[in-house]
């Protein structure tokens, strides 16, 4: 089974590297730029893998500009470790090719819904869980669909190849009737037509389809926890310098509250009912 161990950080490590840091600088070390960052916009980039089709978490705007929790959070992350927002470069990073890109070294990591399990975890190193996400349906507005039980004898949709909808027709409701999609954006215009009755996935991916513009007040998210989804920041494996970093800046993001900002901003119009920030380390099963 999976486990993460919290790291310990001394006072004399931290001091070790801070001189190493000012070394590097000192002797104009020609080092691959993606590794560091000048923070003062000094050209050096960061690579980061976020999802571009996500409302509410990782989305590419008309205007070429990104958005969403986990852009937020990596953009904090970005920060801690060196990098202004205009040193980022975002990388598209689907779900199949997630650990594919990290092994490359097309990104330096990825923010992108990455559900921590055991099989990802022999391939990758995760840093977080920076949130904990749960299975949900999300139903219209005035549904009378309290629980997964109630979706016997309904249309449910999911996107082709998940296993959210088959999970709720396996544990729950073996005579709901399964519609699956291309996509969640094809799902949402079913729900919102009425051709279904309920669309399961994370509760953050429907909370954040549910608060885009055109859908504001017309959905509302059922509030079930049919499964737990700790969402890791990927990592190349046995990049644990850097793991480290990023837990120490979801920590500090954590502290001065902006990771409650970023929650709100990204997820409040569909009255989401978040999780507190879990504990680094800490993974739910």
């Amino acid at each position: 089974m999976f486990t993460m161990k919290l790291r310990k950080v001394t006072a004399a490590a931290a001091t070790a590297l801070v001189l190493a840091l000012t070394a590097t600088a000192c002797g104009g070390d020609d080092g691959d730029s993606d590794e560091t960052g000048s923070g003062s916009g000094g050209g050096d980039k960061i690579k980061i893998g976020i999802k571009f089709d996500q409302p509410g978490l990782g989305l590419k705007e008309p205007d070429g500009s990104f958005s969403g929790f986990d852009v937020d959070v990596a953009t904090y992350v970005a920060k801690e470790l060196g990098y202004d927002a205009d040193q980022i470069e975002w990388v598209e990073t689907k779900s199949a090719d997630r650990e594919n890109a990290l092994a490359r070294g097309d990104v330096k990591f990825i923010a992108a819904t990455y559900s921590i399990n055991d099989e990802r975890a022999a391939k990758v190193d995760f840093a977080g869980p920076y949130l904990l996400a749960h299975q949900d349906l999300l139903v219209k507005a005035d549904s009378d669909i309290t629980e997964a039980t109630d979706l016997n004898d309904k249309n449910l949709c999911s996107v082709t190849g998940s296993t959210s909808a088959q999970n709720v027709k396996n544990d729950f409701a073996p005579e709901a009737n399964l519609k699956q999609n291309s996509g969640y954006s094809e799902c949402m215009s079913a729900l919102q037509s009425g051709a279904v009755d309920a669309l399961t996935t994370d509760d953050s991916i429907l909370a954040g389809f549910a608060a885009q513009e055109q859908y504001k007040g017309q959905f509302k998210l059922a509030g079930l926890k049919l499964s737990n989804e700790n969402y890791g920041i990927g990592v190349k494996k046995g990049d644990t310098e850097t793991v480290n970093k990023i837990n120490d800046a979801l920590e500090k993001m954590v502290a001065d509250k902006a990771w409650d900002k970023a929650v709100t901003d990204n997820f409040g119009p569909a009255n989401y009912k978040n999780e507190p920030a879990p504990e680094i380390g800490n993974i739910v099963k």
